[in-house]
């Protein structure tokens, strides 16, 4: 919950959630909202062709302003830029939002405006019965398509976000809104007029597009600032502290100081921590440890290897299956996995075979083509932990057999491994096992190529499967340790359900005992072992994880670098002992508290 407190009448401070690391100056900028308040009215049956017609009209500005933003995208430019402005224009084709309007335009004679806005609010109510934040936050998405092609109803023009007070030389923009379009974002970043350096919204969470985006983009943003236009004017000088979760407005001339100070420093910081790319992740002491990268599309491998990732130890292939009416082919799966084998030249690539279920989900269209034999999959009453993941692929043996064959075809043009998603039981383990032997089998038969040693292994994300680590490692390769679902379903938490959050906590003794059991029991077996959850990208956890015998972390792109240079200042003799410390507290608040102590000793 964010909080609005009033220092005196020239100086604010706003609270909300930093999505990015880092600081900002700048003079606000104030967006007006999006209210989608439209004009709703009867028409004549006579004038229903005409009101389509509007609404195709509308639909096509929408479509050539999305384009030219995408033709004026630099080279080189983040991956995720690309795919925001594909969703969209993917949300500008959905027959939901296309054909539905026109039916309801028809059926009930109503104007274009109003026929749009109920189907928006039909699929936001779909999007809000969704579990998982980071889907439920996609309505935000069908929002803001909608409301560009509402303005393009009312003017025809594509929309733009207007600067009506010119800046001063030299100065730069905060944008101020109640919430931003990833396209807004694009638009102004793009502007030679408009130099943008950061924005604060209040509504949002670090999963909205507009905030990951900023993140990719390197922008410094803080979301769900309650009351941001109401407290912030036009003009008013705007400091946004994105590493502490803060906004000031009309800072003092001292506080200007200290943040110049620090925003010299982090540009210096971050000279230095390029420098880092080339060189090898070692302790203090000599120990060598691999930082891989987390990925979720193919484009994101370039991201990894600019980082200087050793590898990609997770490839989360349900992205390639989602949003779309029909299922990815074989060709079209191994072109994917393909094409990530080879940007990495010869470095490990972990592709995680499909984890859909529960709270990520096939749209209804795909989820049909799938009704071979046993019927489609039905709504579950208890989904996350349901018909998910390996699960759901044993329960569909043809999908689960074509994406089998697409990464073993890939695994000719790279160092591939396959990994199997929440494992609880070794029956699992072995039917996906034969499996991919059935895989190979068929693969033989056409007369393929593939790697016939490519390694096979489990992720470990229920207790059940921390629990069994001595008989996996029997039968496994390698085991990734998925802290995400590990901390959900070991402490019987929902991190949707805003009633129980508080109590989803990774420093939960019984939660990092799973954790270093996993480790150890990797460890004598002599079975590699990563983790891939968001703990691996948390400085605070790194000596931590360090000390419990971890040699692996795997990551997003955009934390590898500061993990190395915290690896850097570590030994691990020292970090085993604060493990050893660490595992012996019962107390999360004494846990938190002794990583504090370890973290600012380091930096001494």
């Amino acid at each position: 919950m964010s909080a609005v407190i009033s220092v005196d009448r020239r100086r604010e401070f706003l609270v909300g959630s930093g999505v990015t690391r880092g600081i900002a100056v700048g003079r606000a900028h104030l967006l007006a909202p999006s209210e989608l308040d439209v004009r709703q009215y009867t028409i004549e049956r006579r004038d229903a062709v005409h009101e389509i017609g509007r609404l195709t009209t509308a639909f096509n500005v929408v479509r050539e302003e999305l384009d030219e933003l995408k033709a004026g995208i630099a080279p080189g430019a983040p991956s995720e830029v690309l795919a925001f402005l594909d969703l969209h224009r993917l949300i500008l084709a959905d027959a939901l939002l296309t054909d539905a309007p026109r039916d309801l335009i028809r059926g009930r004679l109503i104007n274009a405006e109003w026929a749009l806005t109920i189907q928006l609010e039909e699929l936001v109510k779909q999007f809000d019965a969704i579990d998982d934040e980071y889907l439920r936050e996609r309505s935000t998405d069908v929002r803001q398509v909608v409301e560009r092609v509402i303005n393009a109803l009312a003017g025809g023009r594509p929309t733009r976000v207007a600067i009506t007070k010119p800046l001063a030389l030299g100065e730069r923009l905060i944008l101020i809104a109640e919430d931003l379009a990833p396209a807004d974002v694009l638009h102004l970043r793009g502007r030679a007029d408009v130099d943008l350096a950061g924005f604060v919204t209040e509504l949002g969470g670090p999963t909205s597009h507009t905030a990951i985006l900023a993140r990719s983009l390197g922008l410094p943003a803080v979301v769900g600032a309650e009351r941001a236009r109401s407290i912030i004017q036009e003009g008013d000088l705007v400091v946004i502290d994105a590493d502490f979760d803060a906004v000031i407005v009309n800072p003092s001339d001292d506080e200007l100081k200290a943040f110049g100070r620090r925003v010299r420093d982090e540009g210096e910081h971050r000279i230095q921590l390029r420098k880092l790319k080339g060189r090898m992740s070692r302790t203090k002491d000599a120990i060598a440890i691999e930082l891989l990268a987390n990925i979720e599309l193919p484009e994101d491998a370039r991201d990894a290897l600019e980082a200087g990732a050793d590898g990609i130890g997770l490839f989360r292939s349900e992205f390639l299956f989602m949003d779309r009416d029909e299922l990815p082919s074989e060709d079209e799966q191994y072109a994917a996995y393909a094409t990530v084998a080879r940007v990495m030249k010869g470095k490990p690539v972990v592709i995680r075979t499909l984890d859909i279920g529960a709270d990520k989900v096939l749209n209804e269209t795909a989820r049909e083509s799938l009704g071979m034999g046993r019927g489609a999959p039905r709504p579950e009453s208890n989904p996350a932990l349901g018909l998910r993941a390996i699960r759901y692929c044993l329960a569909y043996p043809e999908l689960f057999l074509t994406q089998l064959r697409a990464i073993l075809r890939a695994s000719e043009v790279g160092t591939v491994r396959i990994l199997i998603p929440m494992l609880a039981h070794m029956h699992e383990v072995e039917q996906a096992l034969s499996f991919v032997a059935r895989a190979k089998e068929q693969l033989r038969e056409r007369k393929q190529k593939f790697d016939g040693r490519i390694q096979i292994g489990g992720m470990v994300e229920v207790p059940a499967a921390a629990l069994s680590v001595p008989q996996f490692v029997g039968r496994l390769k390698f085991l990734s340790i998925g802290t995400n679902d590990l901390i959900q379903y070991t402490l019987a938490i929902d991190r949707a359900d805003s009633s129980v959050a508080h109590l989803y906590d990774h420093l939960h003794p019984a939660v990092l005992r799973l954790i270093s059991q996993t480790i150890k029991g990797c460890i004598k077996a002599r079975v590699p072992v990563s983790v891939c959850g968001e703990l691996a990208g948390e400085l605070e956890m790194t000596e931590l994880l360090l000390g419990m015998g971890l040699r692996q972390f795997s990551m997003h792109p955009s934390q590898i670098l500061l993990v190395k240079e915290r690896l850097f200042e570590l030994s691990t003799k020292d970090a085993a002992r604060l493990a050893a410390r660490v595992l012996r507290e019962s107390d999360p608040t004494k846990i938190k508290a002794a990583l504090v102590r370890a973290s600012r000793s380091k930096s001494a």
